[in-house]
């Protein structure tokens, strides 16, 4: 199961993994005294994060551990958390929490039998504090299975100030707003648009925001089922309306072959980075972690972005992706792994990572003010107004060798499309092609 990364980061190695390391980097974290409820317990949490990310959950499962005496282990799973985790359970070391990166990934894992339905205090907390798309995303048939503690909110296109100001434009509102403020940008001696199409899921975004807001949010979901066909005619017009963009050299930095030997940081490099070659780049909130730690721009002032711009009059899109908590069954501590999942549920433990920074959280009774700086806390309150209309990651929701895999189906097909644009009928049979197989697999 491929993993989109949403910042540089450095990872544990696969050998570590082999070896059956059980934690990378430090190790256990100290209970804060002996008389919590949990003390002499050891939650051992399994994630894809590593790097300043890893680094501040620790900082959430410390906190965890200053409530309830119960000492935490995190073990780096890498991209392939499936694989991973499925080897760990095999071999009788099942981890008791797992931060579930997609949507098909945890319908994968309750369909195997391998989880614990939520408590009904954290079910009790989600109803509460969660618009009601969140418990759809971490149900399967019907059971609540995954809280979803990390969001990330990719329907934001980041720019150079100073590249639009120099340009003459200001942020547009709608989708053939911004094209045409694309050119002016290219006229001012700058390309519009940095595309990171060596990486297949920089594409799947660009399409998903297209849809949802020309085709709506039924037959959004319709498609992320497959109980639409990728051969509709909305998928051919929103594709059509990509197109436009793709084939446009004055709008693409480089050109589309340039475009597809970029991979995604270095689409944020060529508007961030020494050498600007772009004004604006299209992906989720992450841009800024990159922006700011790689390229060392002040987020509000060096680096902003607007919302994706409504397409022929729909509502602008909200694209949502997210990191769920679930309980293993087969954990050796599942019932405190429970209650570690009833902490991240609260305002209390999103508000630890909001004030690291480099964290959206989905849930609506954390203080906006609990983030460090202006531009999270507008990406935040964006994502939490969206309400029920927020849609997550269609890519995200798809079996992995459709929307998730290197080389393959979604990614490679729209990689295919960006080369050469000019068939969108085409494009959305092979894509249909795909999509039958890896869905009736």
């Amino acid at each position: 199961m491929m993993r989109r990364r949403t910042t540089l980061l450095t990872s544990c190695t696969a050998l570590a993994l082999a070896l059956g390391a059980t934690a990378c980097g430090g190790g256990p974290v100290s209970a804060g005294g002996g008389d919590k409820a949990l003390s002499g317990q050891t939650v051992t949490v399994a994630g894809v994060w590593s790097g300043s990310e890893q680094k501040n959950f620790q900082k959430v499962l410390d906190a965890f551990t200053a409530k309830t005496g119960a000492k935490t282990q995190f073990v780096s799973t890498g991209d392939n958390v499936s694989t991973v985790v499925g080897s760990k359970i095999e071999g009788g070391n099942a981890p008791d929490v797992v931060m579930v990166p997609q949507v098909g990934v945890l319908q994968q894992f309750a369909k195997k039998g391998w989880l614990k339905p939520l408590s009904s205090t954290a079910q009790g907390t989600i109803g509460a504090d969660y618009a009601p798309v969140w418990k759809k995303y971490g149900s399967v048939d019907g059971t609540l299975y995954g809280l979803y503690f990390k969001a990330a909110h990719k329907s934001t296109v980041w720019y150079s100030p100073d590249a639009l100001t120099q340009a003459g434009v200001k942020p547009p509102k709608t989708y053939d707003e911004m094209l045409k403020a694309g050119h002016t940008v290219s006229d001012s001696g700058l390309a519009a648009f940095a595309v990171g199409g060596e990486d297949g899921w920089t594409l799947t975004d660009w399409f998903e925001n297209v849809y949802l807001s020309q085709a709506g949010p039924e037959k959004y979901d319709a498609l992320a089922t497959h109980k639409l066909k990728w051969t509709d005619p909305s998928v051919v017009k929103a594709l059509t309306t990509l197109g436009k963009l793709f084939k446009d050299k004055q709008l693409i930095a480089g050109g589309q072959k340039e475009a597809l030997n970029t991979d995604f940081p270095g689409s944020v490099e060529k508007v961030f980075g020494p050498k600007p070659e772009a004004g604006m780049v299209y992906e989720g909130d992450f841009v800024a972690g990159v922006a700011h730690d790689q390229f060392g721009r002040t987020i509000g002032k060096d680096a902003n972005f607007f919302p994706f711009p409504a397409v022929d009059g729909g509502t602008a899109p909200v694209v949502s992706g997210g990191d769920a908590a679930v309980v293993l069954k087969d954990g050796k501590n599942a019932g405190a792994g429970m209650k570690l999942l009833e902490y991240l549920a609260t305002p209390e433990a999103a508000a630890v990572w909001a004030k690291a920074g480099g964290f959206l959280s989905p849930n609506k009774k954390l203080d906006l003010s609990s983030y460090g700086d202006d531009v999270t806390r507008a990406t935040a309150k964006s994502l939490i107004g969206a309400g029920d209309s927020v849609r997550f990651d269609m890519s995200d929701q798809a079996p992995a060798a459709f929307g998730g895999t290197k080389g393959t189906g979604e990614w490679k097909l729209l990689q295919d499309f960006l080369r050469d644009p000019s068939d969108a009928p085409g494009t959305a049979a092979k894509l249909e092609s795909a999509a039958a197989k890896a869905y009736q697999g």
